[in-house]
């Protein structure tokens, strides 16, 4: 503890990842994004995402996390996906990446399926990038929806030693 703020870091055993290799929207959510016209960029508006992510009944994203993964972000340490419909903001997910590894943070959607698009459309990134661990801590219905596994926290740790590795 430094100045008053505590580190509190989850290491749960078992893990929930993704693996990056089978995550592909099927043919009939493809399509769908494209008859709805979704679109995606990356790190347009983070912060945005980040607030949009807090806008909930059950609230755990305050200021302070807001300021300072805006801060990881700046640095290179932090990304968003951001789904457009018509000019809107209508879906995101935003996590922090270190080395080959990106930690999955949260994920909001103002339309139906607009935060599956931007989930589907980071996982291809991060294949493209060459990532090797795509990171979600706790499985619930809705990471389990999109394809997330439990692997044991030796696995986990294993996993993510090689996607700190240097390249």
């Amino acid at each position: 503890m430094a100045d008053g703020v505590q580190l509190h870091v989850h290491d749960p055993d078992p893990r929930a990842i993704f693996d990056l290799h089978s995550l592909r929207p099927n043919t009939r959510l493809q399509r769908y994004f494209r008859s709805h016209g979704y679109g995606c960029t990356e790190n347009r508006c983070f912060e945005d995402v980040m607030r949009a992510c807090a806008d909930r009944p059950e609230q755990w994203i305050d200021e302070d996390m807001v300021q300072a993964y805006t801060g990881l972000h700046h640095l290179g340490h932090a990304r968003s996906v951001e789904t457009w419909q018509g000019g809107g903001l209508i879906g995101g997910i935003y996590g922090v990446q270190l080395g080959r590894a990106f930690f999955g943070e949260s994920m909001f959607s103002r339309k139906p399926n607009a935060s599956k698009a931007a989930f589907f459309h980071l996982a291809e990134q991060l294949r493209a990038e060459g990532y090797l661990l795509f990171d979600t801590q706790y499985i619930n219905a809705h990471t389990r929806s999109l394809g997330a596994i439990e692997i044991p926290r030796k696995e986990f740790r294993q996993r993510l030693a090689e996607a700190l590795a240097p390249v």
